[in-house]
């Protein structure tokens, strides 16, 4: 394309960081022919994505790298990896690197980034730090280790509350650590939360197993070799804490020592001066990133460093562009909650007001910074909900179209429309603008017009890094295509044109089985690699093929489909173990079987509780513990409860006219009866029910996908109820019904939402987007308008006869077990590392039996303890389907 470019003008990169990659991205952009950039990476992976560095924890074989690879192959550009500049000579113009080679430069950029540092205590040298994807593969491999050797959970200790301290946190509770989180101020992430967010974080963190040790700093790391744990962090006014792995994510250390020992100036608290245009005290030396500080600040945020690089790719194309300051706003979802703020969150404006909806019982907290006048937004917090602050963010500084409180969702009924204006900013890591993204939908970027969101990413960058903005951005293109009178695509994802419901329709109509060939008549797969399909297509045609055809789920071909529940068939749980939960219908149960779980939960040491929904779930199973637990469940009679599956969980029944002198039916027999007719049943999203025995409304069937209350003449029926963050009441579909009549009337209404409610679209948000609601569901199943109610009936009938308890499936395939092996990389030769199994909680010497086996698949509850761990992906070829990771937690 640019054949044998004149290169005339050398940019050296010093950093192979984030900033560097977006540097290099803005320089290419401009295509200034001739410009040769040379980047030296100190790491031995080219630029990676350090904001998605806790996902390394969940996807150790996801090298997080940044944007499109073919960046590389420009050819005007040189990425060099496993070369560090150690010596800079603004004089003479040359960088030295480590071996010792001089290269000559017209302008270089220092993107050294930053290290992390550990506590100034004495026993630091013991204390991990979380900053690189090392970093990360060394902690997974170092639980795991600790978790066989000490045959228990590991505890483990993170000094600092901030964005990194908590993103490590979650990373190792998800590993299977217990975690405690050491911070000095009295409530979390102190430099994005006010106290009310911060404290409302903080209980939070606490219900969901954290322990936390705020206010005060640790003093020292010593052993604790005569107790039980490993290690001792010392205080000196609290009790000291044990732990058995200590980890440091406390800010940053500016990587400056190229520009203090090449006489630059220096920041008194750390990193290199820069001015307004990113310039170093030396001509021709750039910094941008967290080594750059301005106005005394180094800045560990992703925005800022982004905004550095186009503000230097623009200087040296000659133009005029200027740094304005740091954008602090942050966004973190730990173990199910949300938390993000921006812009002034103390509120420190002159005259500012503060609008704030608490509600601690909820773990909820929002709040809008505003001007006097109520009318310009300042900044916002928000725990527990972050919902309005993608909407929010771009309309910081400027006037809201509405009162402060109608943009807080916990107090607000309807989304406010937002009309952003095109100078605001949608997305602060590419810098996308609203009339950026307005003008690829019309064309006006000098691209074809965009009608979907890859071609949107594709042509602003819009939602590439932290995607954290693809709600708003969505809005806007959708809202510009509507107004050209274009329609809006309603795709599954860019594998797969069309919504699941007409997708469901092909592939019924077309009797598809397999995957692949779902793709072939109905998508396409990846053009840069040939993948077939994604996170998001893949267990939604899972879903599919499983309500059609009520198939094994694992069956040939489908295990890589699904997620991590399903492939295991028990929900992990945040410590990387499982939870059993054998389906109880309508909550009645036998004494006997009460033994039966009471047995199993005593002989595998299983945490059990009785569950919102009428059942008894046993938390702590390791993965392949599974079989023998279920093996142990299945002989009593217990099926699987399905609590890992997008499909009906159970139905909750109050005890009705059998035992209640209110009771007017016989709600029990009603809902073991439902819950045994749409068990297993695979749906768009998890449903439950929910039957009364009279209008006291015991069971709070009206919170339910679907409820049933009874009536002296019957049954009445509701439908789209849901709990959760968003409780919504059902609505009457049709009142005192016959038995027979209403299992037709729930027949009919599954089954039509099953074929057409979007992916993980739960019953009362697809009503809300029917047209009509709740009246063209009466129609379509009531008054059948469609003339379908007999297809919809069948289809239910097949399911009931075509059922199979997937527990039992599987204990009776050995193949099938293959799934749940501790291991899935067994050696070809004899395990002879193998020294100890544990076995019932207790360690042991391995007999020579074990030592010599080649097979490591050890059903039960003993697993082989190993001094080293191998570190492979598994595939849907693999024993279990799940990464190894998954496998061993």
């Amino acid at each position: 394309m640019f054949g044998a470019p004149p290169f005339t003008h050398h940019v050296v990169v010093a950093g192979g960081g984030p900033a560097a990659h977006r540097l290099t991205e803005a320089l290419l952009a401009r295509e200034i022919p001739e410009f040769r950039i040379s980047v030296y990476c100190e790491e031995s992976s080219p630029p990676y994505d350090r904001v998605a560095l806790s996902k390394r924890f969940d996807e150790p074989e996801n090298a997080l790298l940044l944007g499109d690879a073919t960046l590389w192959d420009d050819p005007r550009v040189v990425l060099h990896t496993d070369q560090q500049v150690v010596q800079l000579d603004p004089e003479a113009k040359t960088v030295t690197l480590a071996d010792g080679t001089a290269v000559q430069y017209d302008d270089v950029v220092l993107a050294t980034g930053s290290s992390a540092p550990r506590p100034p205590i004495p026993g630091n040298q013991d204390i991990a730090v979380y900053r690189t994807v090392e970093d990360v593969d060394w902690l997974v491999h170092r639980v795991e280790e600790l978790r066989l050797h000490l045959g228990r959970v590991p505890h483990c200790a993170v000094i600092g509350g901030g964005l990194l301290g908590l993103e490590a946190a979650g990373g190792l509770a998800g590993r299977g650590a217990e975690v405690s989180i050491v911070h000095s101020r009295g409530h979390l992430m102190n430099a994005q939360l006010d106290e009310g967010g911060g404290r409302a974080l903080n209980r939070l963190l606490a219900d969901q197993g954290y322990h936390l040790r705020l206010g005060e700093r640790p003093h020292a790391l010593g052993s604790n070799s005569a107790g039980r744990y490993r290690y001792s962090l010392e205080f000196q006014h609290s009790d000291n804490l044990p732990c058995d792995l200590v980890v440091a994510a406390i800010g940053i250390t500016p990587r400056d020592e190229l520009a203090r020992a090449a006489g630059l100036r220096v920041s008194g608290s750390g990193g290199v001066v820069i001015d307004e245009t990113c310039l170093t005290s030396a001509t021709h030396v750039w910094a941008i990133g967290e080594v750059a500080s301005f106005e005394d600040t180094c800045m560990g945020l992703v925005a800022p460093a982004n905004a550095m690089a186009e503000v230097v790719a623009d200087r040296l194309c000659g133009g005029q562009a200027s740094f304005e300051g740091f954008d602090t706003a942050a966004k973190l979802k730990l173990a199910g909650t949300d938390v993000a703020s921006f812009g002034d969150t103390l509120g420190d404006t002159e005259g500012a007001l503060e609008v704030v909806y608490a509600d601690p019982a909820q773990g909820l907290y929002q709040k809008l910074v505003v001007t006097d006048d109520a009318r310009t937004l300042l900044g916002g917090v928000f725990v527990g909900d972050a919902g309005p602050y993608t909407s929010l963010r771009p309309l910081l500084g400027r006037e809201l179209p509405a009162e402060p409180n109608a943009f807080l969702s916990a107090t607000s009924g309807a989304e406010v429309d937002l009309e952003l204006p095109d100078d605001a900013q949608i997305c602060s890591c590419k810098d996308v603008s609203a009339g950026a993204v307005r003008a690829a939908v019309t064309g006006e970027a000098g691209t074809a017009p965009c009608a979907d969101m890859g071609c949107l990413k594709s042509c602003t960058a819009v939602g590439t890094q932290c995607g954290s903005c693809l709600p708003v951005a969505k809005k806007v293109m959708e809202k510009q295509m509507l107004a050209q009178g274009v329609e809006v695509s309603r795709a599954i994802c860019e594998h797969f044109p069309q919504p699941r419901a007409e997708l469901f329709e092909g592939v019924r109509a077309a009797q598809l089985r397999s995957f692949t060939d779902i793709v072939e008549h109905f998508g396409t797969p990846t053009d840069a690699s040939m993948n077939l399909g994604c996170d998001v297509c893949k267990p939604t045609v899972a879903s599919m093929l499983a309500a059609m055809h009520d198939e094994y789920i694992l069956g040939t071909g489908r295990g890589g489909l699904q997620d991590t529940n399903d492939r295991a068939l028990a929900n992990m749980q945040k410590n990387g173990t499982y939870s059993v939960m054998p389906r109880i219908p309508a909550g009645e149960i036998t004494p006997e079987k009460l033994a039966v779980i009471a047995d199993v939960a005593t002989e595998f040491g299983l945490y059990t509780k009785i569950s919102a929904a009428q059942r008894i779930d046993l938390f702590g199973a390791r993965l392949e513990q599974l079989p023998s637990i279920w093996a142990r469940l299945v002989d009593a009679g217990f099926e699987s409860g399905q609590a890992y599956g997008k499909a009906l969980r159970n139905v909750k029944s109050c005890v009705g006219s059998t035992w209640c002198r209110y009771g007017v039916q016989d709600s029990v027999a009603m809902g073991i009866f439902l819950e045994n007719r749409y068990k297993g049943l695979r749906s768009p999203h998890k449903m439950k029910f929910g039957v009364s025995g009279c209008a006291r409304e015991c069971a709070e069937a009206r919170a339910k996908d679907v409820g049933v209350i009874a009536t002296s003449d019957g049954w009445n029926m509701y439908v789209g109820g849901n709990g959760g963050a968003n409780p919504v009441h059902g609505e009457l579909l049709a009142k005192d019904l016959d038995d027979d009549t209403l299992v037709a009337y729930i027949d009919r209404y599954i089954m039509y939402y099953i074929r057409t409610a979007d992916r993980l679209q739960r019953t009362a948000r697809w009503i809300e987007e029917l047209p009509g609601g709740v009246a063209h569901i009466e129609d379509v199943v009531v008054s059948d308008s469609l003339g379908v109610a007999a297809d919809l009936e069948r289809s239910i009938a097949d399911h009931v006869d075509r059922y199979e308890d997937e527990w039992a499936a599987t204990l009776r395939d050995p193949e099938k077990l293959r799934r749940f092996r501790s291991f899935v990389n067994a050696p070809e030769s004899p395990d002879t590392d193998l020294k100890y199994v544990l076995e019932r909680g207790q360690i042991r010497p391995a007999t020579e039996q074990e030592r010599g086996s080649t097979d490591l698949v050890l059903i039960g509850p003993t697993i082989p303890v190993r001094e080293e761990l191998r570190n492979h992906a598994a595939n849907d070829s693999s024993p279990t389907g799940v990464s190894v990771q998954e496998a061993r937690a």
